[in-house]
């Protein structure tokens, strides 16, 4: 082989050397990317959990606070009906008490 040709396949190695390193430089960056992503993914996941369990507290909440007005209005006809029924039962002992 002739000096010449070795410097020009010297020169063909070391450009496709640099041309390695770069591929090589470049795969890199893509892997830091990928990796900052799946942190980003990992810490949406545990945010997304977090909102759910709050708004799961939040249903349970929201399910008491529902419940006040029912049994309220439960205690008011129970008043009312008990407070008819009294009202009748004194009437007819009223009445049944005058006739006598």
């Amino acid at each position: 082989m002739e000096e010449t040709e070795v410097a020009v396949k010297l020169e063909a190695h070391e450009h496709e050397i640099g041309s390695l390193n770069h591929r090589i430089e470049e795969l890199e960056r893509q892997g830091k990317s990928f990796q900052e992503l799946v942190i980003s993914i990992n810490r949406m996941a545990i945010n997304i959990e977090n909102m759910l369990k709050e708004l799961n507290r939040q249903e349970e909440r929201l399910d008491l606070l529902e419940r006040v007005p029912v049994e309220t209005g439960k205690m008011i006809k129970s008043a009312v009906v008990t407070t008819l029924v009294g009202g009748a039962v004194g009437a007819v002992v009223t009445a049944v008490l005058a006739l006598m």
